[in-house]
């Protein structure tokens, strides 16, 4: 996640940099720095901003399930947590999914996996 994206996800949340530092339990300074590019975001924030704007966009409705979207085949889906916890609109958020026939091994691998795929993409772009 770079900065444009962090601001541009706390903008759809409608919250000021001090409501989302409260929110994601970090200092207001982490969220300023985050938003002029002077720290890197971690993983854990961009994980909590993403369940955040999930939640507030509604998703885990009546969307598609990854498994879905992606025709995944049964012996796939039976060994992936997705579908394993039953959230297949929130794959990108459960670590260990099968998206590309086998786990991946950082969350940074996962995400560039992710923001290819339409749950996320529809989220992001929503």
């Amino acid at each position: 996640m770079d900065k444009g994206e962090f601001l541009d996800i706390r903008r759809k949340l409608a919250k000021t940099q001090k409501e989302v530092a409260q929110l994601l339990g970090i200092s207001l300074k982490a969220v300023c720095s985050y938003e002029q590019g002077w720290r890197t975001i971690p993983s854990h924030v961009e994980r909590q901003l993403f369940f955040l704007l999930a939640r507030k966009c509604g998703a885990g409705g009546d969307g598609l399930n990854c498994w879905e979207l992606r025709s995944c085949p049964e012996e796939k889906r039976l060994s992936c947590p997705a579908w394993e916890f039953a959230s297949g609109q929130f794959c990108w958020f459960i670590s260990g999914t099968l998206c590309d026939c086998s786990a991946c091994d950082s969350w940074e691998e996962k995400m560039t996996l992710c923001r290819a795929c339409p749950v996320l993409k529809k989220l992001l772009e929503g």
